[in-house]
């Protein structure tokens, strides 16, 4: 693997707490993965790591949790300066619900939103930076345990599906998933092409023209990934449907393109092997969500996954989706951790 990347070392006001609390660092790293972008996307990717308490004073090696944040809940340092999870990882810490970790939070967004984890000429390789530069960086900047069993993947939401797709795709770097309400899972009650305003795709003249219509947005950061058109400005993508009228036209091979390549059901069969290689793997979704599509979805993942013969955990838990995620009773703290804990090698 090449690595192109230059760290810039920064240290936050979180890194002057005492000892016997963990550390909150903040790394830039210049990345080579977004030269060729449509888009005009960053090549400094910002990334907060977290490092035990005592990890100064110590020699060990230590396992490693990266963390895909909910791209719609803030930045990449957002649970830290909104949710106190440096405060939550220590506390768990101390209560022996896991060992001390190394978590890595990456700015992994696009100017619109999610980059939805994969290589886009439109947005970037975002699944080249992760692979190819960021873990080996922080292997070489930090004293983790360099392998895929002590390395762990989790995310929330969109996070949840990254977190999902790195494991199908790369076993070979994360040996343990975990993916917290995680979307784009498969199909919903309603169909994809319903969801977006046709209207605003097609008569975009600018990138924010789009932040109009939270569906629409959601949906162009799906399509500059999975869709994407170098050749079709301002937004860079193909539009699986138009409106005629009063009828919604769809496409059937663009359509195609996107279920194949986007829902994490349809890879399945292509990823089964490597799922199946996985130390462990669970997901679970909130039984209150507001979007139905994402429960209905997730039920269906879980069948899916059983008729390949991949061992899982999937649980769909009473509540709002977010509302239980931080705090001490959260399932951070409760369900999140302990499954590194069981999963991750410390050998």
């Amino acid at each position: 693997m090449k690595l192109h990347a230059c760290f810039a070392l920064g240290l936050t006001a979180a890194t002057l707490a005492a000892t016997s609390d963990g550390l909150v660092i903040t790394l830039q790293l210049q990345s080579k993965s977004f030269e060729e972008a449509s888009v005009a996307v960053s090549p400094v990717r910002n990334v907060a790591v977290y490092l035990p308490p005592g990890y100064r004073e110590s020699s060990s090696r230590y396992p490693t949790i990266y963390f895909l944040p909910n791209p719609l809940d803030g930045d990449y340092r957002s649970v830290f300066d909104h949710r106190n999870a440096r405060e939550l990882f220590d506390a768990a810490i101390s209560a022996g619900a896991i060992g001390p970790f190394i978590l890595v939070c990456p700015d992994m967004a696009t100017p619109l939103g999610s980059s939805w984890y994969v290589n886009s000429p439109v947005t970037g390789n975002w699944e080249d930076f992760m692979i190819d530069e960021l873990v080996p960086r922080i292997d070489a900047q930090f004293r983790t345990l360099p392998r895929r069993d002590s390395r762990g993947i989790a995310g929330i939401f969109m996070g949840g599906y990254g977190a999902i797709r790195f494991g199908m795709r790369h076993p070979d770097v994360f040996g343990s998933v975990y993916a917290m309400h995680p979307v784009g899972t498969g199909s919903g009650i309603q169909i994809m092409d319903s969801i977006p305003n046709w209207d605003v795709l097609a008569g975009a003249t600018s990138q924010n023209d789009v932040r109009k219509d939270g569906a629409s947005l959601i949906f162009t950061t799906i399509f500059q990934a999975f869709l994407p058109d170098s050749g079709r400005p301002p937004l860079f993508i193909d539009l699986p449907a138009h409106r005629d009228g009063d009828r919604l036209e769809i496409d059937s091979k663009l359509t195609a393109k996107l279920r194949d390549n986007f829902f994490l059901e349809s890879m399945i069969p292509r990823y089964a092997d490597n799922l199946k290689s996985l130390r462990a793997l669970r997901f679970d979704w909130s039984r209150a969500d507001r979007n139905q599509d994402h429960v209905y979805a997730n039920i269906a993942f879980t069948h899916k996954l059983n008729e390949f013969g991949i061992r899982h955990e999937a649980e769909e838990y009473n509540g709002a989706w977010g509302d239980a995620n931080w705090g001490e009773d959260g399932r951070i703290r409760t369900e999140v951790l302990p499954f590194f804990e069981r999963h991750l090698s410390r050998d």
